[in-house]
């Protein structure tokens, strides 16, 4: 008779916990310490693995997101939208990671990635293909409810679900906007500002796209409100 300790489940490992999530798979994803060429290579694996599983999964919520939003499903979309912002918000805490990685150790390192560079991340990709398709989603809704930005934001109280959900979509541009640039300014501690990165590109490239924004309706608008309240009696 099999004890509550014993596995059930099919696959290698010798509890349930490993085979579910196929620990030994994951953690030999890893170099071995005899693969390193320094020490700093864990690190730098783990960084980047991490994100790319909370990319991973932020992108897979929002293609969710997008099918609620087409089907006018607005409490359901935001509970996930929530969830992949909060997503973006590990990456982040991921990233800052980096503080601990030398100057000169991530010399070490850097001998190691190839032509390997961040523009080549499969969850940076995939965010940036699925974000329009979300913005065109919600352009959509908005229409379909016969109401405008503007009166989005002025009359909030009745539209609360769509404003919410715009609110939602602000946020998450915001956090890449915030991740893009923590990351330049930890690329630029590390390797420094004026460097040419692993593909030949200039680390000052990464700048010209920290403000990209895929929902920049939702920020002109604020533009407009803020000079319709300019001029407004009172």
């Amino acid at each position: 008779m099999s004890g509550l300790n014993d596995p059930i489940l099919p696959g290698p490992g010798h509890t349930d916990y490993e085979r579910y999530l196929r620990t030994d798979e994951l953690l030999a994803l890893q170099k071995s310490p005899e693969q390193m060429a320094h020490r700093d290579e864990l690190l730098f694996q783990t960084i980047h693995q991490s994100s790319e599983l909370w990319m991973k999964l932020a992108c897979f919520e929002m293609e969710t997101v997008i099918g609620h939003v087409q089907a006018d499903r607005l409490a359901p979309a935001i509970r996930l939208m929530r969830r992949a912002v909060a997503a973006l918000d590990q990456v982040h805490s991921a990233t800052l990671m980096l503080e601990h990685l030398a100057p000169w150790d991530y010399h070490g390192v850097r001998t190691q990635l190839g032509h390997g560079s961040g523009f080549d991340s499969p969850g940076f990709r995939q965010i940036h293909d699925i974000s329009p398709r979300l913005a065109q989603a919600f352009a959509d809704l908005v229409v379909e409810r016969g109401v405008t930005l503007r009166d989005l934001y002025r009359f909030a109280d009745e539209h609360t679900d769509l404003f919410d959900l715009a609110e939602r979509l602000v946020d998450w541009d915001q956090r890449l906007i915030l991740w893009r640039t923590l990351h330049l300014k930890l690329v630029e501690r590390v390797i420094g500002g004026h460097v040419i990165g692993t593909q030949g590109t200039p680390v000052e490239v990464l700048g010209r796209r920290l403000d990209v924004r895929y929902f920049e309706a939702l920020w002109d608008v604020r533009n407009a409100l803020t000079a319709e309240a300019g001029t407004s009696p009172g």
